[in-house]
């Protein structure tokens, strides 16, 4: 069979790794502190949008999810800056004439300052998250639903409750609590960004940060930070998507019925296993390996397995890979891994598992967030120039 004639071929990015951090954001603040590389411009993109899209659709790849950055459009709580609200229409309007679908993600990773210090701060306020949120996504849906193909609600909420405020720690020294207490809050977060986006005439996805994991020994210790790592990745999110229960470690069960089924489809980033040591360190998975220069070893059957666990799981769900790349200098190593990938979802399609679209991070070079602008993930380098990596998509 292959690939369906209706197939959706895109390309991810987000706002601050292609434009660079908004001044209003909470990430900004991290790079005038010096906790992580500034951003500047990003890739370019904020200028130079067209052309972007132009090569997008020149390689075939003709969607593109971007984040429409809050902290842009509403610096400042209740005031909205129109030029960058006529900024981002005039950005998904150029996308439309290129022959480009534009999905707009609604918070990936980043967040306006002054959102975060409300109440207990974000998401895990409840006013600040069902208000606040609530009004932003409202607002977004209004004033850009007639040009967005697709919305996609919240990028990875497992990878950001685990890594907000933690400080790129290990598993064995993040505060746990902290962790599940933002990753619930995040996952009513989606709900919420759901009920105004639902049955809107456009597809909404999610995009779960999902791989398999596994102790990388036989240990009782590495057995347990596994099962953490099992649970942040699957097991909560799952049981909300299915019974409309929010089951956090060391919490009584909440029954939401409105968790479940959020979303039109069950979309998701993939990228490598999920390894972890007795000593609670993340550790590249399968030994063996060639291992990228973030640490992880990218592994094109760990992608059938998500596949056919969700399809398992969640039966009926059509599925969306959100994000799949690999970060490397290495071009041919890249189309190697794509080109198995790619496989390795044709065979899942045969294998009647209903597989909609396959959205690459990234297009453009961009910034890579505690690495600056030293990892390349793009099929084309940020001077626009195609990697061989474009040529074998386009085919």
């Amino acid at each position: 069979m292959g690939f369906p004639d209706d197939f959706w071929w895109g390309t991810a990015s987000s706002s601050t790794q292609a434009e660079g951090a908004a001044p209003e954001s909470d990430w900004y603040a991290l790079e005038q502190e010096g906790v992580v590389p500034r951003s500047g411009d990003g890739n370019g993109f904020a200028t130079r949008y067209a052309e972007d899209f132009e090569l997008g659709a020149q390689h075939g790849l003709t969607h593109h999810r971007l984040s429409i950055e809050w902290a842009r459009i509403e610096p400042e709580e209740g005031r909205r800056d129109q030029a960058a609200v006529e900024h981002y229409r005039e950005m998904l309007e150029t996308a439309r004439s290129a022959g480009i679908a534009p999905w707009v993600c609604l918070h990936h990773f980043t967040l306006p300052g002054w959102f975060t210090e409300v109440g207990d701060g974000g998401f895990v306020d409840d006013h600040a998250r069902s208000y606040f949120w609530a009004r932003h996504v409202a607002f977004c849906a209004e004033t850009f639903g007639d040009v967005v193909f697709g919305w996609k609600l919240i990028n990875e909420p497992n990878h950001y409750a685990g890594a907000y405020d933690q400080g790129g720690r290990q598993p064995a020294n993040r505060d746990w609590r902290r962790v599940f207490d933002l990753y619930g809050a995040t996952l009513l977060a989606q709900r919420d960004a759901w009920r105004e986006l639902r049955g809107g005439g456009t597809p909404v996805a999610t995009i779960h940060g999902l791989s398999p994991v596994y102790a990388v020994d036989d240990s009782v210790p590495a057995a347990k930070w596994a099962s953490a790592l099992e649970a942040l990745t699957w097991s909560i999110w799952l049981r909300a998507e299915r019974d409309g229960v929010l089951e956090l470690p060391d919490r009584a069960s909440r029954e939401i019925p409105d968790l479940r089924e959020v979303g039109d489809l069950i979309g998701f980033s993939y990228y490598s296993a999920a390894g972890v040591d007795r000593d609670g360190r993340f550790a590249a998975y399968p030994r063996g390996q060639r291992v990228g220069p973030l640490g992880y070893a990218p592994w094109s059957e760990g992608l059938g397995l998500v596949l056919h666990r969700l399809h398992d799981e969640l039966p009926g769900r059509p599925l969306l890979i959100g994000e799949h790349g690999v970060g490397t200098d290495d071009d041919a190593w890249r189309v190697d891994v794509l080109r198995e990938s790619l496989g390795v979802v044709e065979e899942a399609i045969d294998d009647g598992i209903d597989v909609r679209g396959f959205f690459h991070w990234t297009g453009v070079d961009t910034y890579e967030w505690d690495r600056g602008f030293s990892v390349a993930f793009g099929i084309f380098d940020r001077n626009r120039e195609p990697r061989g990596s474009a040529e074998f998509l386009a085919r």
